[in-house]
């Protein structure tokens, strides 16, 4: 991207003046917030507990020719599916049939969590959310599928092939991580069945917890991996690798990253579309991706998501979505608009049931993508009607910015050169990180306007609201601090903007900046007060406001322990000893009842 450099965008995240500063994501430093203590959770890990930190549990899926898909096995044993989540899983883990996938094929899938199903250790896991990027946070409503899927002739069944999934669910959206997790133990499953599998569930129990920010070692039967999870104060664009340590001797596989696909790679069937796929996922339009594979619909689909790092997207994404899903009918029907959404598909079926959806994305095989592909243009839709359409974007979308010849020029020389995927890679990703830096500063530096001025903060009153988001107000601050300032692409910014603020994807983001704001303003609210001499204060007190206070103040450190409030370190014991230090004012019956627990 044509941009003045990182200096430019980093300049552009000085807070204004008097205001009260709540650092967005991209300015944090690596080590992470020496405010905040990590939690002693370890020694309290029971058995399975690790296990289950980082995945709910694992399916084989066999082909029966009477029954069609079934589960076969569930692992650990205690595991807890209801039927609709095994009906998704069975119908998800293969592909389609026209898609022909002979040997093994790796691909995921993403399905919702049935209402009333619990899965594993939610409170215990919320630690590792707090300090993990919001991309790689939990997915609350959701489980994600990762898929070892095995095609091979075997004359000695009656369907004259071997047809069977090895499925990793999970919460967690490690995609790089579980294809490679899988890659090591499927083709040993396939070969020894289910001790195998036991034995590495076991492994796999004995792993440390996937804490972000920690260099993690995890031995899986006779290998050994190491990775780094990012966390939400790490630089975006900063390499993640993890540097191989003398001491490595026993590490089989390093891993660059725990959940990035290979951006050039997926997009390249629809290179010259990139900026305008970018715009319409910020914008939380309904896309769906046609592959030839479920690897290739699911990769294009997850590479979508993800251009828009360090932004969460916030609508719905189906990596690999078949006619049996439960939402198929929700999803195809003509009565209403369809919803924001993006799915990936491999059944020609869906060719013409979507053929109302505004944007779809075609791509053909990306083995032949080592050539780059002849410039295209953008398809009307009513092109789409025959089967063998050819790869393109069809939409009537018009982008609301200008296109930006240079990254494409940039990629293609790469290409000549023989430049490696990893560069491509790197270069694109980097594009997309500062278009999208360019466009979120502005809102950052609007949002830091709305805190209150720290000197409006008093240890007895309430914490100071925000001042509400007033969208005529924030389009009036773009004229002289734009996303002008970071990024040489003309258009229509405006109408972008106003196109975002009616988004799914921009009322996450506010939310969630509302929260780490109000979370802020408490954690000073509280610090102020453990600078009060409080001893002092209650002297003008009877005893009965010196019992109220005593009540609030408890009550304020359980919320603040309970919401991890980012205090400065030692405030909450010192908080605590300020409480003990009231209480022994008072007469002892008095004590004796604010010393007890409070029911639960």
């Amino acid at each position: 991207m044509a941009s003045q450099g990182s200096e430019g965008l980093e300049e552009q995240l000085e807070e204004p003046e008097d205001t009260l500063r709540v650092s967005p994501a991209e300015e944090m430093p690596v080590e992470g917030p020496p405010a905040l203590e990590e939690p002693e959770q370890e020694p309290l890990l029971l058995p399975w507990d690790r296990f289950s930190s980082w995945l709910h549990c694992i399916c084989v899926v066999g082909f029966d020719l009477e029954l069609g898909q079934a589960v076969e096995v569930i692992y650990p044993h205690h595991s807890r599916l209801t039927e609709k989540e095994k009906t998704s899983i069975c119908y998800l883990s293969f592909p389609d049939s026209n898609s022909g996938c002979l040997g093994d094929t790796q691909f995921c899938f993403r399905f919702r969590q049935a209402a009333g199903s619990k899965s594993s250790l939610g409170c215990f896991l919320d630690h590792f959310d707090r300090d993990a990027p919001v991309c790689l946070k939990r997915d609350q409503g959701y489980y994600y599928g990762y898929v070892y899927f095995r095609q091979v002739r075997d004359k000695t069944l009656k369907r004259g092939y071997f047809q069977k999934s090895l499925v990793l669910i999970s919460k967690l959206p490690y995609v790089t991580f579980f294809h490679s997790l899988l890659k090591l133990i499927a083709p040993e499953y396939f070969e020894k069945q289910e001790p195998f599998l036991e034995a590495a569930c076991n492994d796999i129990d004995r792993w440390p917890t996937p804490c972000p920010g920690k260099i993690l070692t995890l031995p899986i039967m006779g290998v050994v991996m190491k990775l780094r999870i990012p966390t939400c104060y790490d630089k975006p664009g900063t390499s993640q690798l993890v540097q191989s340590a003398p001491s490595d001797s026993l590490v089989s596989i390093v891993l660059p990253t725990v959940h990035e696909v290979d951006l050039f790679r997926c997009f390249h069937p629809v290179f010259f579309h990139i900026q305008m796929l970018w715009e319409l996922v910020l914008l939380s339009e309904a896309l769906v991706v046609m592959a030839p594979s479920p690897a290739e619909s699911s990769d294009t689909v997850l590479a979508l998501v993800s251009c828009i790092s360090p932004l969460r997207y916030c609508s719905d994404f189906r990596p690999y979505f078949t006619i049996h899903d439960s939402e198929f009918k929700e999803y195809t029907t003509r009565t209403q608009a369809p919803p924001s959404v993006i799915l990936g598909v491999t059944n020609p079926f869906f060719a013409k049931t979507l053929q109302h959806w505004p944007h779809i994305i075609r791509i053909g095989d990306m083995k032949q993508a080592g050539e780059m592909a002849k410039q295209m243009k953008v398809k009307k839709l009513k092109n789409l009607k025959t089967l063998d359409s050819k790869p393109g974007v069809y939409t009537a979308y018009k982008p609301f910015l200008n296109k930006d010849e240079d990254i494409i020029k940039q990629l293609q020389k790469g290409v000549q050169q023989k430049r490696p995927s990893a560069a491509q890679n790197a270069i694109l990703r980097r594009y997309f990180l500062e278009l999208t830096q360019s466009f979120i500063i502005p809102l950052e530096r609007y949002v830091a306007s709305l805190m209150p001025l720290q000197k409006s903060i008093s240890p007895w009153k309430s914490p100071p609201q925000l001042r509400p988001f007033n969208q005529e107000e924030f389009m009036k601050t773009l004229e002289k601090a734009g996303p002008q300032l970071t990024s040489r692409l003309k258009g229509d910014w405006i109408g972008l903007y106003r196109q975002f603020l009616r988004s799914p994807n921009f009322d996450g983001w506010f939310r969630n900046r509302r929260k780490e704001m109000m979370q802020k303003l408490e954690a000073l609210h509280l610090e102020a007060l453990c600078e009060e001499d409080l001893q002092l204060r209650i002297q003008k007190h009877t005893e009965v406001e010196t019992v109220d206070l005593v009540l609030k103040l408890k009550e304020k450190l359980t919320q603040a322990e309970k919401d991890q409030l980012p205090v400065k370190p030692g405030t909450l014991p010192k908080l605590q000893a300020h409480i003990e230090s009231i209480i022994l004012t008072l007469p002892e019956d008095l004590q004796g009842i604010l010393h007890k627990p409070p029911s639960p």
